[in-house]
């Protein structure tokens, strides 16, 4: 028996033919979709589904707090830092400590870099095959190929003979008969809509992205001794500075700060002379993708916010990204939203696999309860190999905020 209902505008309908797929490889973590479609293969249903319990809370319970950033942090090597910061934002809010500049500074430095870093990796690494085909590349006119990359910028690397090399590279990978991590590809699908210049230029701006995140995170191994998991602290960060040529034994001196700067530069020059056009270019050969999806995300986004300008300042006019939340697609009317008002934020696990003393509430993250409670319910398959989910029921390890 099907189920239809109306939410913001939309009617969401599960009878057509239902499409599963586990696990979605484009994002790190554990995730997966099962979407309905109809005779016009338009979706008319999604379910989104979180197949990991952290159980973060969990671990932290009877710890010191001053060592929950370690902790939360590990649970991921990709997301690295942002844990660990929202816990010590967490701790110092909570006992009221105040931060000095040249700390939140850093810590905006860190964070930025990770932001970076992060849509460097999802649109090269993890997304970028869905577009660029790499064997394709293999087709093109190495020429040709630098007209079109000069075309976008002026990225140095864009000499034919550069292109010559990367794709000799690529031809003696594959005919080695080893593709590793391209071996899965749909190489050769119609739906691959660049031309075999645009594949080779692309292809190259992926190894290049590839072998740039060595130099990026080398910001976190400064200011946090290491990357993945750099190292934080309540009430500051870690990492004495001292401006002095040499500088003391284990500071941060001019020297360090210098390269700092100087990543940071590169890292600009990267995203505004490679990423960019590259974006800019794929969207001009994939235009029909402007029409397809976006479902609720452009009715309702919530947004915390981020990069304190003014150290200990969470304010909409000290944030440099700044929050509120976009009811109903009104995009020219953001909403301000008070993070500490358990009226305005609250979190809801009346269809994931958690248990509140009523389900049928929520309650604010300082009011939170983690407990698991893995209750499938009516699912096709059995309740340790599922099938399909039943979305009227429990059917994910994510907590919903609104």
């Amino acid at each position: 028996m099907s189920n239809q209902y109306q939410t913001q505008g939309y009617t969401v309908n599960d009878a057509g033919r239902r499409l599963i797929v586990d696990p979605i490889t484009r994002i790190e973590g554990h995730m997966r979709c099962e979407v309905n479609i109809d005779e016009q293969n338009v979706i008319t249903n999604a379910v989104s589904c979180g197949t990991m319990f952290r159980g973060l809370e969990i671990i932290l319970q009877g710890r010191d707090p001053r060592d929950a950033w370690a902790f939360v942090e590990r649970i991921c090597g990709v997301c690295t830092g942002v844990h660990a910061l929202a816990s010590v934002y967490a701790i110092e809010d909570a006992i009221g400590i105040q931060v000095p500049d040249n700390a939140n500074i850093i810590r905006n430095i860190m964070l930025a870099t990770l932001w970076c870093h992060d849509h460097l990796v999802h649109f090269y690494q993890l997304a970028g095959m869905d577009w660029i085909d790499v064997l394709n590349a293999l087709k093109a006119d190495p020429r040709a190929t630098s007209q079109l990359a000069q075309s976008l910028s002026a990225w140095p690397m864009s000499s034919p003979g550069y292109f010559f090399d990367v794709q000799n590279r690529l031809k003696k990978f594959v005919d080695g008969g080893q593709l590793g991590i391209f071996r899965n590809g749909y190489w050769g699908h119609p739906q691959y809509k660049l031309s075999p210049e645009a594949n080779l230029m692309g292809f190259a701006h992926y190894l290049e992205a590839l072998d740039f995140q060595r130099e990026i995170v080398k910001i976190h191994t400064i200011f946090g001794g290491k990357n993945p998991h750099p190292n934080w602290i309540v009430g500051g960060m870690p990492c004495a500075i001292n401006l002095d040529q040499s500088g003391a034994v284990g500071a941060i001196n001019m020297e360090r700060l210098n390269l700092v700067q100087s990543i940071i530069t590169r890292t600009a020059d990267f995203i505004n002379n490679v990423m960019v056009p590259d974006a800019l270019a794929i969207g001009q050969f994939n235009k029909a993708w402007s029409q397809i999806g976006t479902g609720l995300s452009d009715k309702c986004v919530l947004s915390y916010g981020a990069f304190p300008d003014i150290a200990n300042d969470f304010s909409q006019q000290s944030l440099l990204m700044p929050g509120g939340a976009v009811i109903n697609g009104d995009f020219k009317n953001v909403m301000p939203v008070d993070l500490a008002d358990p009226q305005q934020i609250q979190e809801f696990v009346d269809h994931a696999w958690y248990r509140y003393p009523d389900d049928r509430l929520g309650r604010h993250p300082f009011d939170g309860i983690t407990d698991p409670w893995y209750n499938p319910g009516d699912v096709k398959g059995s309740d340790t190999h599922i099938q399909q989910l039943n979305e009227q029921e429990r059917y994910s390890w994510i907590k919903a905020p609104r």
